[in-house]
């Protein structure tokens, strides 16, 4: 006689009485639920009405159920938009610094929350950590003047020992290479330490016994890394990477804006600068929505296709 294959039981749902019973001993989960799920559909959901102004003609005295369609049956500003010579440029610019962010910087909160991890000492641990989340909490404002204070062409104070040592003056803010190198440079000093929490969190994580069995193996400190460590926050990292994937066409606007100058706007300039200029000071609102909602297609894209690839070698990914 075969085998009977086992049927997996069925979840009843709830009956009102037994759903009564339930709600009562965890509302306060649900009303601390509530509370975000208003302010995302108040300042998320509610404003995506408004992307349909990258099909029809802007007009500010009319709302935007009663804007007329744009020409080429709503598409004008998205044909517009792939036929600007500024906007490839723009993004172009933003995929580069992104890659180059990513390729970069990524490994770095790794790479410094598996150093933090090994220290012993936890005094020296904690200075440590404190130091390096502190540039996070500064504006790029203020990140931007310590850059130009520190990497000017004649009085920055690089530059004057580099001077002192015999050396000629490096353009870090001039000329587009070093800008681009700065501008990745000062980004990943910046954000390093913050970012490194997570890896930190999964870390901790970790089963100590593994470390203990190891040790007991014979296994040394790049070992027990490579072994142990590193496979244990694998998942973490694999969902970090979709997620900065996801936003390969995104960029903040303080970091590219505060950075920027007349000598490398070529490079400089990237879409969500670019949006500012023509959208808030050029007032083309339906030229920039249609890249806004460009940008956001293609992210979701990337999103999807990052986590279909991470399924495929075995990841959970996001979902």
């Amino acid at each position: 006689m075969g085998k009977k294959k086992k049927t997996k039981k069925e979840k009843k749902p709830f009956s009102p009485q037994e759903f009564g019973t339930y709600f009562k001993r965890y509302w306060q989960l649900y009303l601390l639920l509530f509370l975000p799920m208003v302010y995302f559909a108040i300042f998320k959901y509610v404003p995506m009405v408004y992307i349909q102004i990258a099909f029809k003609k802007y007009s500010l005295v009319q709302s935007v159920w009663e804007m007329p369609l744009a020409k080429n049956h709503g598409f004008e500003y998205f044909i517009k938009a792939f036929n600007n010579r500024d906007f490839w440029n723009a993004l172009r610019n933003t995929v580069v610094l992104n890659l180059l962010d990513l390729v970069i910087g990524f490994p770095i909160p790794i790479i410094f929350a598996i150093m933090l991890n090994e220290l012993r000492l936890q005094r020296f641990k904690k200075v440590v950590q404190t130091v390096a989340y502190m540039p996070h909490f500064l504006s790029w404002v203020i990140v931007s003047s310590i850059a130009l204070q520190l990497f000017a062409p004649t009085n920055g104070l690089v530059n004057q020992l580099i001077q002192k040592l015999g050396g000629d003056t490096i353009p870090f803010l001039n000329e587009p290479t070093h800008w681009v190198f700065t501008y990745i440079f000062v980004g990943i000093w910046q954000s390093f330490g913050w970012n490194s929490i997570i890896y930190l969190a999964a870390i901790a994580g970790i089963n100590n016994e593994l470390y203990e069995a190891a040790e007991v193996d014979g296994a040394g400190r790049w070992d027990k890394i490579w072994h142990i460590t590193l496979p244990g926050i694998r998942s973490t990292i694999v969902v970090l990477l979709i997620m900065n994937l996801g936003n390969i066409l995104g960029s903040s606007f303080d970091r590219p804006f505060a950075f920027q100058n007349n000598t490398v706007m070529q490079y400089a300039e990237v879409l969500s600068t670019y949006v500012y200029t023509n959208g808030i000071k050029g007032l083309k609102f339906s030229f920039t929505t249609a890249i806004g909602l460009f940008q956001s297609v293609v992210g979701v894209i990337f999103l999807l296709i990052s986590n279909k690839v991470a399924q495929k070698f075995g990841e959970r990914g996001i979902w």
